[in-house]
């Protein structure tokens, strides 16, 4: 009797399979057998990752979570760092950073001094967390409800305040019941100062994201292009009857070396006590010293416009641009009529507009224990892993950087590029011999 139920049912299935309700269902039914032979398990993926479980295409923080940190001080690349780290911490805490505010001057000992500034003032807030999507998130102070009082993080310090303490602690605050908090705020140091507990790879994703607001992108805008225009007036006086290929390659934007001319009066005191603390001579380098290694780069073409990007309030030496062979044209600030584009603005975008004009060189050149130098050379090293080149360190690649400090082929500068497979930025952080290049 029930098989004859059931065939019943079964013919009148089929008597009716071609109705709008039939139709649809087999539809649905055949969509989600393909998702299912596409995509199998990625609504139920479960990802380990820096100690966050992260399940399917979950962001690993919390929307409604947030991270406060101190005040971020110091040059404008130790405050890069600061900030990258400060966000890979509240990913580690599965929380959102809230937006931390930045110093428009050096950091002195006299706090007083500091000029505090907006993160929104130097960075563009709105392409942040698209560009970082699913990765670290920023949050503004409005976006917190106060609804259960913030949890405070003491930072530890001193050498019994170890990289596994910290880590210890972190992992801590990051599990129950200190995650039922809205709001953990840390206090302590300056968050460049905190332990280091990501690869290379995650601050170069960090700082990826971090555009520079329209204003302070125009500024170096025209400083490129007024490098390039001197570069072009050279060009045209050296071959002023160009015909055929070369008029052709004078339609081109000029080529221009970037040079971070670490010369400044705090650098040379900072460097020399570094040498001896370290016992290396291969930190300080002096003005002639890095006019003969960047004139010895085999891979340099002249005729060459050399931009040399240095902080002039603290330099002690107004012969910065004598002394170079021939085919070099060394261009400072008030050399290019551009000083004045600097001076109404305070150090820290002063410092954003020539880390932009060094980004973007054809050829960069820095001191390898300089940080503003080193995350250069960061960035230039990942734009060009993104391009595929198996030989990062060839001499006809794009983006070549290198170190004046180091003593490198045909008494040049040595060439650099990042190793981006460093568990640790302490290279980056304080600086290394070691450029990864032979």
């Amino acid at each position: 009797m029930d098989v004859q139920s059931n065939g019943k049912r079964s013919v009148l299935c089929l008597r009716y399979l071609n109705s709008r309700i039939c139709k649809c269902i087999a539809i649905l039914l055949v969509l989600l057998i393909a998702r299912a032979i596409v995509f199998p398990f990625s609504s139920f993926d479960r990802i380990e990752e820096n100690g966050l479980v992260v399940i399917g295409n979950r962001s690993p923080f919390c929307l409604d979570k947030f991270l406060e940190v101190p005040q971020i001080v110091w040059g404008l690349n130790n405050q890069k760092i600061a900030f990258a780290r400060a966000c890979l911490t509240a990913r580690m805490l599965n929380r959102t950073l809230l937006m931390p505010s930045l110093s428009a001057s050096l950091f002195y000992k006299e706090v007083e001094r500091l000029e505090p500034i907006s993160f929104d003032k130097i960075f563009r807030y709105e392409e942040f967390n698209p560009r970082c999507n699913g990765f670290v998130r920023l949050g503004r102070y409005m976006d917190v409800s106060n609804r259960t009082k913030p949890i405070k993080i003491p930072k530890g310090s001193g050498r019994k305040w170890t990289v596994e303490r910290d880590l210890e602690q972190l992992k801590k605050y990051s599990k129950e019941p200190f995650d039922q908090s809205e709001v953990v705020r840390i206090e302590g140091k300056n968050p460049f100062l905190w332990h280091d507990h990501w690869p290379v790879k995650d601050y170069a994703k960090v700082l990826e994201c971090l555009v520079l607001v329209d204003e302070i992108e125009k500024e170096a805008d025209k400083v490129i292009s007024r490098i390039r225009e001197v570069g072009s007036e050279v060009r045209s006086k050296l071959d002023s009857s160009a015909t055929g290929a070369k008029a052709r390659m004078s339609l081109q934007p000029v080529p221009y070396v970037a040079v971070h001319m670490r010369i400044e009066i705090d650098w040379m005191i900072h460097c020399r006590k570094l040498e001896q603390r370290s016992k290396m001579n291969q930190i300080c380098s002096s003005k002639e010293e890095i006019v003969n290694r960047v004139g010895n780069i085999i891979e340099m073409k002249t005729p060459m416009v050399v931009y040399l990007a240095v902080g002039d309030s603290l330099l002690n030496d107004s012969s910065i641009s004598k002394g170079w062979k021939d085919g070099f044209v060394p261009l400072e600030k008030k050399k290019l009529g551009i000083d004045e584009i600097y001076q109404k603005y305070p150090y820290l975008v002063q410092s954003a507009i020539d880390y932009e004009v060094c980004l973007r060189a054809d050829v960069f050149v820095g001191n390898s224990f300089s940080t503003f130098s080193s995350l250069v050379v960061l960035e230039r090293t990942q734009k060009l892993t993104k391009t595929g080149v198996s030989n990062l360190c060839g001499t006809d690649v794009r983006w070549r950087s290198y170190a004046y400090n180091i003593l490198g082929d045909s008494n040049g500068a040595r060439r650099w590029i990042v190793d981006m497979s460093d568990l640790s930025l302490e290279k980056i952080s304080y600086g290394s011999n070691d450029t990864s290049c032979r």
